[in-house]
């Protein structure tokens, strides 16, 4: 397939650096029945699909395929009729409520396997991406991102919107203008994320992970109140490694207090490897032409066997529900699809084959309601996101449970000894009568 797809990444006489198109230019590369590529978060090209948007009625079967949209949209919500949809691999802000009242479909995926998919399951026609300015050798950067579109590099044709306050980052995200078949100018802010401020349960959290978190560790971790109580916990921790699907803010101040350098590292070393940014503008300011970053497609980044390979990897991830055996239900809240898998598989499997690895899933004993996340069964309608066979330590702020190669009755034991003391008593009824414990 690549073969056939790298000869139609011809570039066109309209192409250059001292001309960019115009945003409807674009149109005249789609076709009816086509599968455009669209990046997660800041990868979005906002004026490219407001230009979709606008001419939706020139278009005919054309689907937009993308995590994560950042922005709800008429043809998001189902509104431009069959001339211009959305399929969706992650719920977010711009989808979730889309999703819910039938407006898109949403595909199951580990993030890791989203360049293979979409090269599977869609013809793979064009992909439409945010990028930096280009450099003075004619290089653009696919800046906050490389995420699944950069495995397209040289295999699809990219028509790109240039962002003058995009970053221009590093790592396998470059396109050369003889790569692209289209290019235009905006200049708008970025979306930022607000800093999530930690409460005390996040920091009693994160204080059970760190200790336990030796110095020299590859870390792979989320966004978040935990994840944002966990950085900050790892200040004094010396020659940590970063490889890990969304760099942040915290990964930042890391980097900047000198307790994140990457020099222990068996591949990519003294590099903070990522496969997609999220943060503040100042995070961003930090991102543009730091050498020290480098962004690769998420099927190298995420992929369990390259994880793996990596000694003492540490993998940090958050879930809504786990039952008495250990399940993980972290994409469904009380049942309801609420995000998808995202990279979290990935990472647990490849912590599991790490030389002196370990994996860590995260959930505070409640909810806001007082409702028990530990469970002795998940509640119906969950989607089981990282299976019992893989978990290594389930982590409240009541402690840490180890259930890897602990027996079922055991890991039952563990996980009700950190579950919220209310409701104790009741999951060991529960598991006894569930067969769990006898």
């Amino acid at each position: 397939m690549a073969s056939t797809l790298t000869s139609s990444v011809k570039q066109t006489p309209k192409v250059s650096l001292d001309s960019p198109n115009q945003p409807d230019e674009v149109l005249a590369l789609i076709k009816p029945g086509d599968d455009l590529i669209v990046p997660i978060a800041n990868g979005e090209p906002v004026i490219l699909l407001d230009t979709l948007e606008e001419h939706f009625r020139e278009l005919e079967g054309v689907r937009i395929h993308q995590m994560d949209p950042t922005r709800a949209r008429a043809y998001i919500k189902g509104e431009l009729g069959d001339h211009l949809r959305h399929v969706n691999y992650y719920l977010g802000a711009g989808s979730r409520q889309a999703y819910w009242d039938g407006g898109c479909e949403l595909v199951p995926n580990n993030f890791s396997e989203m360049p293979a998919l979409l090269r599977q399951a869609t013809k793979c026609s064009l992909v439409l991406a945010a990028a930096s300015p280009p450099d003075p050798h004619g290089y653009f950067s696919l800046g906050t991102n490389a995420d699944y579109t950069a495995a397209f590099i040289g295999e699809l044709p990219f028509f790109l919107e240039v962002n003058e306050r995009m970053p221009h980052t590093y790592g396998e995200n470059q396109l050369h203008i003889s790569q692209i078949a289209g290019w235009i100018r905006t200049d708008y802010d970025l979306v930022e994320i607000p800093h999530s401020e930690p409460d005390e349960r996040d920091h009693q959290i994160a204080g059970y992970i760190a200790e336990r978190i030796h110095d020299g560790s590859c870390l792979q971790v989320g966004v978040g109140k935990t994840p944002n109580a966990l950085l900050s916990a790892l200040k004094d921790h010396r020659e940590l490694g970063v490889h890990t699907e969304a760099l942040s803010d915290g990964i930042m101040d890391l980097i900047e207090c000198g307790a994140l350098t990457g020099s222990r590292k068996r591949h990519h070393r003294n590099k903070h490897v990522t496969t997609f940014c999220v943060g503040s503008r100042r995070f961003f300011d930090f991102l543009d032409h730091n050498a020290s970053v480098e962004l690769l497609p998420v099927d190298e980044t995420n992929h369990p066997m390259v994880v793996a390979s990596e000694p003492n990897f540490v993998s940090i991830n958050a879930t809504t529900e786990v039952d008495l055996m250990g399940q993980c239900a972290s994409e469904t809240i009380a049942g309801k699809y609420y995000s998808s898998s995202g990279g979290q598989a990935d990472f647990a499997r490849g912590a599991m084959w790490s030389e002196g690895g370990q994996g860590f899933i995260v959930l505070k004993s409640t909810t806001g309601s007082g409702r028990g996340r530990i469970r002795t069964q998940l509640t119906p309608g969950s989607a089981v996101t990282t299976i019992k066979n893989t978990v290594d330590h389930i982590v409240t702020e009541y402690g840490v449970a180890k259930l890897r190669g602990a027996s079922i009755a055991e890991r039952a034991r563990r996980l009700i000894a950190i579950a919220h003391p209310d409701h104790r008593d009741q999951l060991r009824f529960d598991a006894q009568k569930a067969g769990l414990l006898h």
